[in-house]
């Protein structure tokens, strides 16, 4: 089995060198592609490769035509949502993801930009700590867990809602559950977002649930651009001066807040939730793990698509 590491943003050395040594132990071939600088290169170099390793790379319907012996695509990381799900399935090519992976490198992210921004970027000028305060954690899965568990460890009183995870889970991890989005944002002053981008989740985080926040409203996006409704994140901005906004996934219209609310915006220049070393070597490892597994065993327990 030819197995294709195709990564326009590269994992880091030690990765690849540790998922060569994975696909070769098993008896596979190994391939790879970094920095490509077409989506032709892309279309190129799936023509002949049964399994897929990507990043944030864009597979879409064209990519899942040109592998024309594809039969596994493994996104490393948790989102999905730069693989075509409808062209994989109509050729009937798994997809998966890598839950859990990526989720400590992200988490830290979290505070890394809080703080950066909590003490006016290291100005010199007076911050504020976080210590006392209360954070909401939007979606209680992989890594909203180990937010709470950081920020427990900043002495923050942590709130959650998601309504896919059980009352009891988020209680026994010595979180206060909330019962609804409208009542996790009025009482926290910080919310961090771990929601995929779906249908009903895009554009959902919008004036109406912003403008009810405490003094001190602060955002910090480390999830999708597409969950944020741009309009009302421009218009909170306007209407409050207290409010900030952090995220690792620039929204659109950046330029328009970037020169207006600078003090109160910070942008990653590119997405770095992932970017660890050791965020690099779980994900790729447990990539190229499930593509075996999946080969040898039929094992599809990370499979985001259906047949």
């Amino acid at each position: 089995m030819k197995i294709l590491v195709a990564t326009v943003k590269p994992f880091s050395k030690s990765a690849v060198d540790s998922i060569r040594e994975v696909v070769r132990e098993s008896g596979n071939e190994f391939l790879l592609l970094e920095k490509y600088e077409s989506h032709t290169d892309l279309l190129d170099a799936v023509k002949d490769v049964d399994a897929l390793i990507v990043r944030s790379d864009k597979i879409d319907e064209k990519v899942i035509e040109a592998g024309n012996k594809l039969k596994i695509i493994v996104r490393a990381g948790a989102g999905y949502d730069n693989v075509d799900l409808q062209a994989a399935t109509a050729k009937k090519i798994v997809v998966m993801n890598t839950p859990g992976q990526n989720s400590n490198a992200v988490a830290e992210l979290v505070f890394g930009m809080m703080i950066l921004m909590n003490r006016q970027r290291y100005s010199g000028a007076a911050g504020v700590e976080l210590r006392g305060k209360k954070i909401g954690i939007h979606a209680y899965g992989y890594v909203g867990r180990i937010v709470g568990l950081i920020a427990k460890g900043f002495g923050m009183k942590v709130y959650a809602f998601d309504p896919f995870v059980e009352k009891v889970m988020v209680e026994n991890d010595g979180v206060k559950w909330e019962e609804t989005a409208e009542s996790l944002y009025s009482k926290c002053q910080y919310i961090s977002l771990h929601l995929p981008a779906n249908d009903k989740t895009k554009g959902s985080i919008n004036y109406d649930l912003l403008k009810n926040m405490p003094e001190g409203a602060t955002i910090i996006n480390t999830a999708r651009k597409e969950v944020i409704h741009e309009d009302g994140l421009l218009r909170m901005f306007q209407v409050r001066k207290d409010f900030r906004y952090f995220s690792d996934v620039a929204p659109d219209n950046k330029d328009e807040i970037e020169s207006d609310y600078a003090d109160r915006c910070f942008f990653t220049p590119k997405k770095m939730g992932a970017q660890t070393a050791e965020a690099n070597l779980n994900s790729g490892v447990a990539a190229a793990t499930q593509i075996i597994n999946f080969a040898e065993e039929g094992d599809i327990k990370f499979m985001v698509n259906k047949f």
